[in-house]
């Protein structure tokens, strides 16, 4: 499935930046994660907690920043394996400073597999969607 949006920061690329690519703003902000623990690098093991309609799915997941252009661009990759099922997502993540905002726009796919998928794949898109408005506004607040 196909992900892609834009978010408007009221701050200068510099500020969301360092928020973005901060374990504990990542790991407050990605929903259902259960903490960041660095493995190397710019990876990090967690547990995301996921639920889809009626499924409520807990995953193993590494997450990594790769590719980054500081101030600029990140691609965020995660995968995760649990309850049957399997995840995964990889999205280019662009910073555009203007007059002192910044827009963060991000394209990329996720999917899902098992169990999870196979119940609800019907509202995978909305959740999708929900989720990233979600890590956004959260990132909003913690820029300010």
């Amino acid at each position: 499935m196909q992900v892609s949006g834009s978010y408007v920061f009221d701050a200068p690329a510099e500020k969301v930046w360092r928020v973005l690519t901060e374990p504990k703003s990542l790991s407050a902000c990605i929903p259902g994660c259960e903490g960041l623990d660095p493995i190397g690098g710019d990876e990090y093991q967690a547990v995301l907690n996921v639920k889809i309609g009626p499924i409520s799915a807990r995953y193993n997941a590494k997450i990594a920043m790769r590719d980054k252009v500081p101030n600029k661009s990140y691609r965020l990759v995660i995968s995760g394996t649990g309850s049957g099922s399997f995840v995964s997502g990889d999205a280019k993540i662009t910073l555009v400073e203007h007059d002192g905002k910044t827009t963060v726009s991000f394209e990329g796919d996720s999917q899902a597999g098992g169990t999870v998928a196979r119940v609800g794949q019907r509202l995978m898109e909305g959740v999708a969607k929900s989720m990233m408005d979600k890590f956004f506004s959260c990132m909003q607040q913690a820029v300010r």
